[in-house]
């Protein structure tokens, strides 16, 4: 009995979360939202610009980036600082991620059908990001250089 009365108040936190979710902004990690204002607004503030990033599109639409994983809040003001909305944003990680926890390490997968790339996510052993993103800046530095005329006959 005492199970079952700890797994219904599981399930009714959880349709609470689910419920505030509704109310709000869910963004996966590393991707962008556009959020539309019903009135024209000044300045866009983000309360913790560690977990998400807003960037102006106009005076009723803004980006929101997902840095990291967490929540914070967005505040819209107007031009005399009254207060026009507030959201409730949570950065989520994306469902094609997959994390491999070897010893204390962690690395995290981005799987498509076929394979699966590294995608450095916080918590990930720094050292593997570095050698993948090292390799990615020498290809692109190469593509670089083939490209310019003049550059690859050096």
């Amino acid at each position: 009995m005492r199970f079952q009365s700890l797994a219904l108040g599981a399930a009714l936190s959880l349709l609470g979360a689910t419920s505030a979710l509704a109310t709000g902004l869910a963004i996966p990690m590393d991707e962008a939202r556009v959020v539309t204002f019903s009135k024209p607004v000044a300045m866009v503030y983000v309360a913790n610009p560690m977990v998400a990033d807003v960037n102006t599109i106009d005076a009723t639409h803004v980006f929101i980036l997902g840095k990291a994983f967490g929540q914070t809040n967005l505040i819209a003001l107007d031009a005399k600082g009254n207060q026009i909305e507030t959201q409730h944003v949570v950065v989520l990680g994306s469902s094609d991620l997959v994390t491999l926890n070897r010893g204390s390490g962690q690395f995290t997968f981005a799987c498509g059908a076929t394979r699966c790339e590294t995608a450095m996510v916080p918590g990930d052993v720094r050292q593997a990001h570095d050698d993948d993103f090292g390799e990615i800046e020498r290809r692109e530095d190469n593509g670089s250089k083939q490209a310019t005329p003049g550059e690859g006959s050096r």
